[in-house]
């Protein structure tokens, strides 16, 4: 039995954001509470700052954020940690993971705690073929059986016949995309996710528009013979990959009706996206997505490393220490496609990922609501799984976001996609405790985000050697796993 605390406080300036109210209110707290104090705040909402206040947690929920001089005496000295000079901000979301492949069960696991050292408190996985197991484990780190980040989950997701992409609910009719959504439904999943590797347009678009019906939200690629529009009109709730906003900026309407009458091919439809982009015509079209609620996961660093691979091989990083073999061969599919490009395919390639990325500036002017995301996957190559969120975040300062506007691409911009911007991803009270405390400023550069003096997941204080004990933890097991193996 957990012992209790009962007292009655005055909290003054109960919100980060400084805002100042007065009320009384009784706590009642577990021998687990911790107070957290002379930290530096980050309102991510408006990049206030709230200075020199104490945050009370217990129960995996922020109780108050208050002066210290009111706490001090009420939870034990052992559970009380001095931030000072350190910055307080939200635990970082990637809004786009693929936890996948059937043969790699446990070396996903043994991942789960890395996101936690690295600051990654919640993704949302954009279905694989372990679709069933990533529900499991969601359910599971929410029961606080084993230690990992939240989990949103789309399970697995739809695709036409005979699709490149392993576990898929492929689906050829409107009976078949009925029986699927059932499945998705019993599976209880936080969001569907559609690809159009084989599903047709129309049927892509119908399935869109069901799983909307069924109180669905909808994300996923765009389908050469639709626009962007069709699918926003219809409620589609995020694009994955920027690459897909590209058509925006050439005469889509004209390329997709051509593409349905049969008047050009889908090869000659890339080609005219490739060469017919117009930034004028594509700031136009940002602007009318901007008032459609509509997001974006851009998704940059997987295209930064595969377009750049002539110059960094990645055979150095320090990341994969925690990367089992059977992890690391998948990525070979990708290097194995590439091998034999000429000097201008590769050049195409790093002039693609340049205007993908020079894009982003234009979304945020337009309103359109970036989400940061990976895509980090066995199968993208050189994505490490939490580490590749704080690359992308760094790429997207350096397409020109300002340090705040990256930090609620990767905080609120989530919570509110998902719903839940009443219960998460500020550092406010009655909010989960999802926090992670930078040595520097990252209003002032982003990169501050990988300098993490401390971490609380759910809760759950990490002090620096507790984090480098979850990166030793997961060292060793990718040792043991590769030597089971061999």
């Amino acid at each position: 039995m957990k012992r209790k605390f009962l007292f009655s406080i005055l909290i003054i300036g109960l919100l980060a954001s400084s805002c100042t109210s007065e009320k009384n209110s009784a706590f009642e707290l577990s021998s687990d509470a911790i107070v957290v104090y002379n930290g530096t705040i980050i309102n991510v909402t408006n990049g206030e700052i709230l200075k020199n206040k104490a945050i009370l947690i217990d129960s995996g929920i922020i109780k108050a954020i208050i002066d210290y001089e009111v706490l001090k005496s009420v939870v034990d000295t052992d559970h009380q940690f001095d931030v000072t000079n350190k910055f307080i901000i939200p635990g970082l979301w990637d809004m786009h993971v693929h936890i996948e492949g059937e043969d790699l069960v446990e070396d996903n696991l043994a991942l789960f705690p890395v996101f936690v050292a690295y600051g990654v408190t919640t993704v949302r996985d954009m279905a694989s073929d372990l679709g069933e197991q990533v529900l499991a484990w969601r359910d599971e780190i929410e029961q606080d059986k084993i230690l990992g980040p939240q989990i949103f989950t789309a399970g697995r997701k739809l695709e036409g016949i005979n699709s490149i992409w392993k576990g898929d609910l492929e689906i050829a009719n409107e009976e078949e995309l009925s029986a699927m959504l059932d499945k998705l439904e019993d599976y209880k999943v936080d969001l569907v996710k559609i690809t159009e590797n084989t599903l047709p347009g129309p049927l892509f678009l119908k399935s869109v528009q069901e799983a909307k019906k069924r109180g669905f939200m909808v994300s996923g690629h765009i389908p050469i013979d639709l626009t962007v529009q069709e699918l926003v009109d219809e409620g589609f709730t995020s694009i994955e990959h920027a690459s897909y906003a590209l058509r925006l900026g050439s005469d889509e309407h004209t390329i997709v009706a051509k593409l349905k009458s049969s008047e050009i091919t889908k090869e000659y439809a890339n080609e005219l996206y490739a060469s017919g982009f117009n930034q004028e015509v594509a700031n136009l079209a940002y602007e009318k997505l901007g008032k459609s609620n509509v997001a974006i996961t851009p998704t940059l660093i997987g295209g930064k490393q595969l377009a750049y691979l002539d110059e960094n091989n990645h055979e150095n990083d320090d990341y994969l220490k925690y990367l089992t073999n059977r992890f690391t061969a998948k990525y070979q599919w990708r290097i194995d496609r590439m091998a034999n490009d000429s000097p201008a395919d590769i050049q195409a390639r790093k002039d693609r990922y340049q205007l993908i990325a020079k894009q982003l500036p234009y979304f945020q002017e337009a309103g359109i609501n970036i989400l940061a995301g990976s895509d980090a996957a066995a199968l993208n190559t050189y994505v490490y799984p939490a580490l590749s969120l704080h690359e992308e975040l760094v790429l997207f300062q350096e397409a020109g976001l300002t340090p705040l506007q990256i930090l609620q691409s990767a905080t609120i911009n989530g919570a509110k996609l998902m719903g839940t911007i009443n219960t998460m991803a500020t550092v406010e009270a009655n909010k989960q405790a999802d926090l992670v405390i930078l040595n520097s400023n990252p209003l002032e550069d982003i990169k501050a985000t990988q300098d993490i003096y401390a971490v609380i997941n759910d809760g759950e204080y990490f002090d620096r050697p507790e984090l480098d004990v979850l990166l030793q933890n997961a060292k060793d097991r990718k040792i043991q796993l590769d030597l089971k193996r061999n």
